[in-house]
């Protein structure tokens, strides 16, 4: 039975492991506090409470494994938190797991180009913030160990969407002069992508990226979201957010990953929302 290590069993990667036991692996996940490990007591596979920046904790750590994922999270933390979390973090799992297929979960944050045009794997990659060159820092690093890189795109799902979360919320502001295009990627569709790619041969050391078919402008979110929940169109003004990873504005292309053979079930925003995150609201309450 092979085996694999969830580094980082948060929000996507319950939803990892939960399909590899399906699949038939054997599964172990490791979370970075005990009270985050405590929730997942009921789970058909341990895990464990490892600090994975602690280079002490991943060498005590026994068994190996076929798979290793890092899919840490610093949950929106400074720099110092990104160089432990990911930097750190892989260069302990390289260190310990070295014969191990490693998958690394990026962000496509990475790419900062401005003018909303079209990128692929190949297009420049150079982050100007501190925790986007982090990212890059640790891409290196996975792909120089022959370890496979995935770019995703803003995770959403059962349970969380940062668009709708602000549009409910009413912090949503319809910026034109900062109407960027959004990168989406539904949960379930970007775990199928990991699972494809940690059983296909040839995927080691290759950047992939991990988003739906259908990059859609940010007023766009809005709009649809406000015909489909019979609610006012935020407010036109000036958004005075500011992002970790800087501002950008591109479309991002996955013709690589479909070319392997992986189909989202979610094409776009609208069907992801519509088919798995607005039935799971109440949302005359909300």
């Amino acid at each position: 039975m092979p085996r694999v290590l969830i580094a980082g069993c948060g929000y996507l990667g319950q939803a990892v492991a939960d399909l590899f036991i399906v699949e038939g692996w054997e599964v172990e996940g490791w979370t970075r506090s005990a009270e985050s490990a405590r929730p997942l007591s009921t789970k058909p596979y341990p895990v464990h409470s490892i600090d994975i920046s602690r280079l002490d904790q991943v060498r005590a750590q026994k068994g190996d494994f076929d798979a290793v994922i890092h899919c840490a999270s610093t949950r929106g933390g400074d720099a110092d938190s990104y160089r432990c979390a990911y930097l750190d973090g892989a260069r302990n799992l390289l260190d310990r797991f070295a014969s191990s297929r490693i998958l690394f979960t990026s962000s496509t944050s990475v790419y900062v180009q401005k003018d909303g045009e079209w990128v692929t794997e190949e297009s420049a990659a150079e982050p100007e913030h501190e925790t986007g060159k982090i990212l890059r820092d640790t891409e290196r690093l996975i792909l120089t160990n022959d370890g496979i890189v995935v770019r995703l795109g803003g995770i959403y799902g059962p349970g969380r969407s940062a668009l709708l979360r602000k549009f409910l919320s009413g912090d949503a502001v319809v910026d034109s002069q900062k109407n960027r295009f959004v990168n989406e990627i539904h949960r379930d569709d970007a775990v199928e992508a990991i699972r494809l790619l940690i059983k296909r041969e040839g995927s080691t050391g290759e950047i992939y990226n991990v988003v739906d078919d259908q990059p859609i402008l940010q007023s766009e979110c809005y709009l649809w979201l406000a015909m489909k929940l019979n609610r006012p169109l935020p407010p036109a003004g000036r958004s005075t957010s500011t992002r970790k990873r800087g501002e950008s504005n591109k479309r991002v292309n996955n013709a690589k990953l479909r070319a392997i053979g992986w189909v989202p079930r979610y094409p776009g925003f609208a069907e992801g929302m519509e088919q798995s995150v607005l039935p799971s609201l109440d949302i005359e309450n909300v």
